[in-house]
């Protein structure tokens, strides 16, 4: 039998089906506790979906607490290349606890990922929400019939750059991110530079910094400005479905 790779091609030693799973990643806490609630026994204070989840706590994605994951004994703990660390990775390791790294920087990744955590890693079967927003999300990308831009904090203002699964999102949609050449994945820019960029609008979503009416839409003089639920824009589980038929609006 083949070992079990993670989206790193790490070997993640698993002997049998995970039952005892902590999530260091907020949508994957909520594909796991939306699809298969028994197995999910700990995840990050950044884990708000869904409403009520009810399990242990081990602090935040970028700072978890290791001592505490261990003391869960968990069959598997699974992370993500851009939201934990590599660091915290290695350390969880060291302490023989199977970790599944997931990479998710395009629609069809961030599906396929979670399929082979649901089928490879737990030997589940797909939920029905993942199986439709293969269907609604895996069709050929559609004709560009726009820009944005998608600022995702202020002083410094900072943007969504290249190789992003928001950049794939808005692709899926038709809007082409005016920064998806740039170097960074989330470059740090002026407002000066959003607007000589001449988005057709510019998004402001409510993380990981906080938009509001009143706190960032004032800053655009001569473009046009959205507010928008960052769940729709970054979380990849099944918040998909849902984000599938209210981004179109955009468009």
């Amino acid at each position: 039998m083949s070992p079990l790779l993670d989206d790193l091609d790490h070997e993640v030693p698993l002997t049998q089906p995970a039952r005892r799973v902590v999530s260091l990643v907020p949508s994957l806490t909520e594909a796991l506790a939306t699809s298969a609630p028994d197995v999910l026994v700990g995840a990050t204070d950044w884990c708000t979906h869904p409403a009520g989840l009810d399990v242990a706590r081990v602090r935040g994605t970028k700072n978890p607490n290791l001592t505490a994951i261990a003391e869960l004994e968990p069959d598997l703990v699974i992370a993500n290349q851009e939201e934990n660390r590599e660091l915290d990775v290695r350390r969880l390791r060291e302490r023989g606890i199977a970790v599944w790294v997931t990479v998710t920087e395009s629609v069809p990744q961030a599906l396929t990922s979670m399929e082979r955590l649901f089928t490879d890693a737990q030997s589940l079967d797909l939920p029905a929400w993942l199986v439709e927003a293969r269907h609604l999300w895996g069709s050929e990308t559609p004709e560009p019939v726009g820009t944005a831009a998608v600022a995702i904090w202020r002083d410094p203002w900072m943007v969504v750059g290249s190789r992003t699964f928001t950049g794939d999102v808005l692709r899926r949609i038709g809007l082409i991110n005016v920064y998806d050449d740039h170097a960074e994945r989330y470059p740090a820019v002026s407002v000066a530079d959003i607007e000589a960029r001449k988005p057709g609008v510019v998004l402001l979503p409510d993380e990981p910094y906080v938009f509001t009416a009143d706190d960032g839409p004032e800053a655009f003089a001569r473009s046009r400005t959205q507010l928008v639920s960052g769940r729709l824009l970054t979380w990849y589980g099944p918040s998909l479905v849902q984000a599938h038929a209210e981004l179109a609006r955009l468009v």
